[in-house]
């Protein structure tokens, strides 16, 4: 059990379990994509581990760039997405994954679609390693998920409980 601020965590995902469904998502990706030079997005600051991980396990040629959007305040949802850091090189014409570290409600998904569309982006595809889908009501499609998990408040490998918890290896939810 950790604790971070008031609050007492379990674990739930373990490093290894995080690990394979980055590599298995990784290479569905270059299996998809295997002779386009694809331009990955990570949405900051959550997916910064995953990001990395990911990169790793991708092996064909991409290029990489970040948007930092903020939709959380504590462990709530405040509904609306704030573009922090935008993007800031030209995507037109061009195949675009977007990487998530979890897709729950669907909201920064909604303002990235938007974003990018404005873009003119040949395609855009989202992979998140964590997906709620009894949460989700948004209509567009999420292309690869590392793993579906219930609605519960998680924390560890990128997300974080009001500043806390993002560099833990594994991941856990709320006791």
């Amino acid at each position: 059990m950790i604790h971070l601020h008031d609050k007492e965590f379990i674990p739930f995902i373990s490093a290894q379990e995080i690990d394979l469904a980055i590599a298995t998502m990784a290479a569905q990706v270059a299996s998809d994509f295997n002779d386009e030079t694809l331009i990955f997005i990570g949405v900051l600051n959550g997916s910064f581990m995953l990001f990395s991980d990911f990169m790793k396990h991708y092996k064909n040629p991409c290029e990489i760039s970040f948007i930092k959007l903020a939709s959380y305040e504590g462990m709530s949802s405040t509904n609306e997405v704030k573009e922090l850091i935008g993007l800031n090189q030209d995507l037109t014409g061009r195949t675009v994954v977007v990487i998530e570290d979890i897709v729950d409600t669907g909201n920064t998904i909604e303002v990235l679609h938007d974003l990018l569309k404005k873009q003119n982006v040949k395609q855009f595809k989202i992979a998140t390693l964590f997906f709620k889908p009894t949460v989700y009501d948004k209509n567009i499609i999420i292309d690869y998920i590392g793993m579906n998990i219930p609605d519960k408040f998680i924390v560890g490998y990128g997300l974080d409980y009001d500043g806390l918890g993002r560099n833990l290896p594994e991941v856990y939810q709320l006791k």
